[in-house]
């Protein structure tokens, strides 16, 4: 029996679960087993909540509910690491978060792998850059927010270097909680 466990972070409100079609295929992605989350998630009550879904490769192991506060995202500190990999949501995340810890006074970080904007600890990224909104094309997890906007055609996936990310007129953070935050006010640091 396989050991590794994952997660699905779904966003939960007046009783309706959001996107479940690319949570289940994450899942499948995952896996290579399909699960029906829909069979598992009954929200506790009205409130914005934060559906955390565990599972391995035979099972859903445990699924809890938490209020959600989103955190105030203003300030990034800019960290190279071509070591890091997270292409699957592992529930262990301890390569994330010892890169996190290195953010000093910052809000949050962004993740460069081979001089490529990659994604931030807690959500993919994208950029407006040329009059587009621009993702990376090799984030460390394809997130099912940024798989989706994708394929209405919204947003476009490119190699982003630094020079563009200094150019970029506004960010957006993207992930299953804050769908599409657009940030117009914020700072990075190297």
């Amino acid at each position: 029996m396989n050991n590794i466990q994952y997660f699905e972070t779904i966003k939960c409100e007046d009783n309706e679960i959001f996107n479940l079609n690319y949570h289940n295929k994450r899942v499948a992605n995952t896996i290579a087993k399909n699960f029906d989350l829909s069979e598992y998630i009954y929200p506790i009550n009205e409130k914005l909540l934060r559906c955390k879904v565990i599972y391995n490769e035979d099972e859903i192991i445990d699924i809890n509910y938490f209020e959600y506060k989103k955190r105030k995202i203003r300030s990034f500190k800019i960290i190279y690491n071509n070591k890091i990999e997270y292409s699957k949501k592992y529930l262990n995340r301890k390569s994330l978060n010892n890169i996190f810890e290195q953010r000093d006074n910052c809000d949050e970080i962004m993740i460069f792998k081979n001089n490529l904007l990659t994604d931030t600890s807690i959500a993919n990224i994208a950029i407006y850059f040329e009059n587009s909104w621009l993702t990376p094309k090799q984030p460390l997890l394809f997130g099912t927010t940024r798989q989706r906007y994708i394929e209405q055609g919204f947003l476009k996936q490119q190699d982003i270097t630094l020079e563009m990310l200094k150019k970029a007129n506004k960010i957006a953070l993207l992930n299953a909680m804050i769908d599409f935050d657009i940030l117009e006010d914020y700072s990075f640091s190297l």
